[in-house]
């Protein structure tokens, strides 16, 4: 544990605007009681690195296709957050689902965000822009983003936060994708992970 923090890894496979937010949101006092210690990208050209590495995080890469074997993608992650002492992962745009075994050693210490209001639009092959495609293809007026726990049903564990955001006019999947983001996903998974890493600091007081 650093100054008395909750140490947190951040899971990662592309952009990193997710990730970005968390920095931002850790540097300006928003998560005061957790620390991001560790980024893990699953691939090795996710511009997501370049933003730890400028922000001073470390950051390691593990590659599912390298590792051969879903077993082994997760004993070398759960070996990096032993190493760095991890005690609650955030999933920010990370592309592989993990596995029951896995999700079961951090019950309450996974979180993840979705990119609708969850039980809308979620569970197996919606993430990224499928889910703003199904959105509008659907006609809903109101989508948003969910702060979820993670456990062994994709997008299937407890809500923390959801935040709606209107559907416009004229809305792509592209322009409706980037409203949620800069006016939910931004705004909760920060507001999320304070108040999770706050609860753990709890328990272990």
């Amino acid at each position: 544990m650093s100054e008395g923090k909750i140490n947190i890894a951040v899971f990662v496979s592309g952009g990193g605007t997710n990730l970005q937010a968390l920095i931002d949101k850790q540097k300006s006092g928003v998560i005061s009681s957790g620390k991001i210690k560790l980024v893990i990208s699953s691939r090795e050209d996710a511009y997501a690195i370049k933003r730890a590495k400028k922000a001073g995080i470390p950051c390691e890469v593990v590659s599912k296709r390298e590792c051969g074997s879903q077993q082994e993608f997760e004993k070398r992650i759960l070996s990096l957050l032993k190493e760095y002492n991890i005690e609650l992962i955030v999933l920010a745009g990370f592309m592989s689902i993990l596995s029951e075994n896995f999700t079961a050693k951090y019950p309450k210490r996974i979180v993840n965000v979705h990119p609708s209001l969850i039980p809308s639009f979620c569970g197996k092959g919606y993430f990224g822009l499928h889910v703003h495609e199904a959105a509008l293809a659907y006609g809903v007026k109101v989508t948003g983003a969910t702060v979820h726990y993670v456990n062994e049903i994709p997008d299937g564990g407890e809500i923390i936060m959801q935040k709606a955001v209107e559907v416009c006019d004229g809305d792509t999947p592209e322009t409706l994708q980037k409203r949620v983001m800069v006016n939910a996903e931004w705004i909760i998974l920060p507001q999320s992970v304070e108040k999770v890493s706050a609860l753990l600091l709890k328990e272990k007081s």
